[in-house]
């Protein structure tokens, strides 16, 4: 539970972020459960949050540790934390900001999870064995997803309207309604264009449309479609997701030759550092074109003599 004053600090803080830095709304929902989840911890201490001062921010991240939370989860509540407390300050509701003087928990630095260029090509060939409209439907959604890298609320979010006249490229609005454009391969234009012609019904804005013409299809519907398809194509279903596919997109275009660059630009990254989770593919490739091509690497060994 929040006080009265708490409260209001929140919303006008998700209010600030929505307006300001155009926050999602499943965004703004886990910035508010983090917030109430502090509040929670600071009311027995009699503070509420606009309160709270660095000893209590410590004391916060130490009870996470002893309550057995990720280190990944701590930090993302810091950070809604640290941002919180920023907005305070700069609205001048506080006059210091606690949130500079706490240090984060240590992250590892997990490897993307994605599928093999074979996997992929499973999994699409099982989604061209199924028969029917949502059969079109299916090679059309994962054709798409392999070939753009989009994000699954980008993908059911898309209008008809952007592939009605068969682009090369798409032009996507991603996180905080900034467009990009994407390259759109050969094998998915195909797929979509067979899509168009069953779609049902055709007055639907929605390129996917859901159960009710006026809204697009769920996330977790895309989910149920593409854990099915793993199944078909005999891949766990647990090692499948959209964001798998968007991993794949990634690590696949490195592999072959494509600069981290142009795939922050395609996966619509704000900041390069979020894209240089791929660089182990880059790191694998560099010590394969080392060993194909260096002389040194041809050299014989005195054992091998």
């Amino acid at each position: 539970m929040t006080s009265d004053g708490g409260e209001r600090h929140i919303e006008a803080f998700l209010e600030m972020m929505a307006a300001e830095r155009g926050a999602a709304a499943n965004t703004l929902d886990a910035y508010r459960r983090d917030l109430e989840n502090f509040a929670a911890f600071l009311g027995p201490l009699g503070l509420a949050v606009q309160e709270a001062g660095a000893d209590a921010l410590r004391d916060y991240l130490s009870a996470m540790r002893l309550d057995g939370l990720s280190a990944r989860t701590a930090a993302r509540r810091l950070s809604t934390l640290r941002q919180f407390h920023h907005f305070l300050f700069a609205e001048g509701i506080r006059a210091d900001d606690p949130g500079l003087m706490i240090d984060g928990p240590r992250l590892g630095r997990p490897l993307p999870k994605y599928l093999s260029e074979a996997e992929v090509e499973s999994l699409i060939a099982a989604a061209r064995r199924q028969e029917g409209v949502a059969g079109l439907r299916c090679v059309a959604m994962v054709e798409l997803l392999y070939a753009t890298g989009l994000r699954v609320s980008e993908l059911v979010g898309l209008p008809a309207s952007t592939v009605a006249r068969g682009p090369e490229t798409l032009v996507v609005r991603g996180k905080g309604g900034k467009e990009r454009m994407v390259p759109l391969g050969a094998a998915a234009r195909e797929a979509v264009a067979l899509w168009l012609t069953a779609r049902h019904p055709k007055s639907s804005r929605w390129l996917f449309p859901g159960e009710r013409a006026d809204r697009p299809l769920t996330r977790n519907a895309f989910g149920r479609i593409l854990g099915a398809l793993a199944i078909e194509a005999g891949i766990a279903p647990s090692r499948v997701s959209p964001h798998v596919l968007r991993h794949s997109f990634a690590s696949h275009l490195l592999a072959h030759g494509a600069d981290l660059r142009s795939v922050q630009q395609m996966l619509g990254h704000a900041d390069i550092a979020t894209t240089q989770i791929y660089t182990h593919v880059l790191d694998e490739r560099l010590k394969a074109l080392v060993t194909a091509h260096h002389p040194l690497s041809r050299r014989k060994t005195p054992s091998d003599r």
